[in-house]
């Protein structure tokens, strides 16, 4: 049975409270004049978290178990000593217009709070957490906080500063220009919380670094607006571009070692009215090439899809947004027909990964290789299987159609909604319907889904609305069970750890190759194909759901313009 001593010791172990402080606390008279300890001892508190999560719904504030601490901005505690966070178990946390929200594990400090309103002028709005978790927190946040603004004092916008491109980002030394440590700080952090995008983002009075990660963006950084010219330079000397430009759009590479691992940067930067606006897509080329099981697809998708990749002529097509996995579904079905028997040639743009046993062309408009010019020289080399990165125009789509029809296995990629929409889109480009109808195989539409972190999702009884959404039924819970997302220090507080692939695999049977022909539209053959067992994006995704794979929020929001 839980006693005042048992709550005295909870409370001890999770806060910063000191004895006297606790008692006076737990003395506090509540309604019908029963004490708070009285109250709390009915209650059952099995750990510390628990106790202090109690004791601050009676004092009507706020608890925070875990902190996410990947969220807490930086700057926050530029004017805070660490000696102080921590001497006090105090961490600024969020910032509003006249209010600032911090952390702290001794709520009857008001000590504490006064300094923190006299320091940031702001009213101070607390909530609790403990001990240990705050103790974390200050460590990493101002871990980072030293990485990146460290020996940045007094830095100007005309110092020189030395630009040797570095080969390895943790060579870089003592000696090394601020700036540059800056940025190695920035592309390390990125690989470590594996980031696929950095976006440099400049506006009137102050500059934000964004990070994309598994698909969303989160603020990351907020370098001093006087860094600006400083940091767009490094950048750019460092993918070899000309820094004297700043009035024309720029594309360039870097190519940078961090631990072992080889990383490639695609850098794009672009003029904004506030400075050039820079955009870094990150390539680790040391990944290992998954395979089609790895992918995420239904057991009969992944059955009809090796059939078709097995095919000795015909196109196979793979739809869907920038971002969704195509390239990756494409290396996986070259890798399921690799072999010493096959002669695979690729035409991309840009090569993403390299495939020992296969020819690779990069794409290359300043010299006119492109797809369609590439694609011609492709069929002079005696291929079994070509990969065209992208079908964009005519020419390249009547050139694959006719390759495809000449005894020649053809995978590419093309930008629609859903796998049904690939077929007028091809036609709208001046393909006759009947061309089209012959050559293709099968059509793939996809994207790319958050997984549910394993160490944190809570199981969730959804609604009939929820379920309703989704396309599902009460009944159609059956064995499965529905979670949500919560945040753990595993998943940086986001909930979701990774992502899979939902799909709908269109295969082109003879009913669908006559309503090719006769030039139907793309709801007629989808729904046609549905007939024939075609899973759609949502019904896919509601199966990982119930599997709980994903999430509900998460369907809706990825599938919301294929409904």
């Amino acid at each position: 049975m839980t006693t005042i001593e048992n709550i005295g010791s909870l409370l001890l172990k999770s806060s910063s409270m000191s004895e006297a402080q606790l008692n006076e606390i737990l003395q506090i008279p509540l309604e019908g004049g029963q004490k708070l300890a009285e109250k709390m001892i009915t209650e059952e508190l099995a750990t510390p978290d628990d106790a202090l999560k109690q004791l601050c719904g009676h004092l009507k504030l706020d608890f925070m178990k875990e902190i996410p601490f990947n969220d807490i901005p930086i700057d926050l505690v530029r004017d805070l000593p660490i000696n102080y966070a921590k001497q006090y178990g105090c961490l600024p946390f969020k910032m509003e217009q006249e209010t600032l929200k911090v952390l702290i594990s001794n709520p009857a400090s008001a000590k504490t709070l006064d300094d923190l309103r006299a320091l940031f002028n702001k009213r101070i709005i607390p909530i609790v957490s403990s001990a240990t978790k705050i103790q974390d927190a200050i460590n990493k946040v101002y871990e980072k906080s030293t990485a990146a603004f460290q020996g940045l004092e007094g830095l100007k916008d005309d110092e020189a500063y030395d630009f040797d491109e570095p080969i390895d980002l943790l060579e870089a030394g003592d000696d090394d220009a601020p700036v540059i440590k800056l940025v190695n700080s920035l592309l390390f952090r990125s690989v470590k919380d594996k980031a696929s995008d950095i976006h440099i983002e400049p506006y009137e009075r102050d500059m934000v670094v964004r990070f994309r990660i598994d698909g969303v963006l989160y603020d990351v950084f907020k370098p001093p607006k006087s860094l600006q010219s400083a940091i767009t330079s490094r950048i750019k000397v460092m993918a070899n571009l000309n820094i004297a430009e700043k009035r024309l759009p720029q594309d360039g590479r870097i190519p940078i070692k961090m631990a072992g691992k080889d990383i490639d940067i695609r850098l794009s930067t672009v003029p904004t009215s506030h400075g050039e606006r820079i955009v870094m897509r990150l390539q680790d080329r040391s990944n290992v090439i998954l395979e089609l099981p790895q992918l995420g697809f239904s057991d009969q998708a992944l059955t009809n899809l090796v059939d078709l990749v097995h095919h000795q002529h015909g196109i196979m097509l793979v739809t869907g947004p920038t971002g969704s996995g195509k390239s990756t579904t494409l290396y996986a079905c070259i890798m399921a027909i690799n072999n010493v028997e096959r002669n695979i040639i690729t035409i991309e743009d840009p090569v993403e990964q390299r495939i020992h046993g296969i020819g690779q062309i990069q794409v290359n408009s300043k010299i006119n290789l492109t797809f369609a010019n590439g694609l011609r020289a492709i069929l002079r080399q005696d291929p079994d299987v070509i990969m065209v990165g992208e079908i964009r125009d005519l020419e390249t789509a009547e050139i694959a159609i006719n390759s495809s029809l000449t005894g020649h296995l053809v995978l590419s990629t093309i930008h629609t909604n859903d796998a049904a929409g690939a077929i007028p889109r091809l036609i709208d480009m001046g393909c006759e319907p009947f061309l089209v109808a012959s050559s293709l195989l099968g059509i793939v539409a996809q994207r790319l889904i958050r997984v549910l972190c394993p160490h944190c999702k809570v199981p969730h009884d959804p609604t009939d609305a929820e379920l309703a959404s989704i396309e599902l039924t009460r009944a159609d819970l059956g064995q499965g069970r529905v979670f949500k997302a919560q945040g753990c220090n595993q998943c940086n507080q986001k909930g979701y750890l990774g992502r899979t692939v939902i799909h709908e695999l269109l295969v082109i049977t003879e009913p669908i190759r006559q309503l090719i022909l006769q030039n139907k539209d793309s709801g007629t053959i989808k729904r046609a194909a549905q007939t024939h067992g075609m899973k759609t994006l949502r019904e896919d995704g509601a199966q990982k759901v119930l599997r709980g794979i994903t999430t509900i929020e998460e369907l809706i929001s990825t599938t919301q313009e294929d409904i």
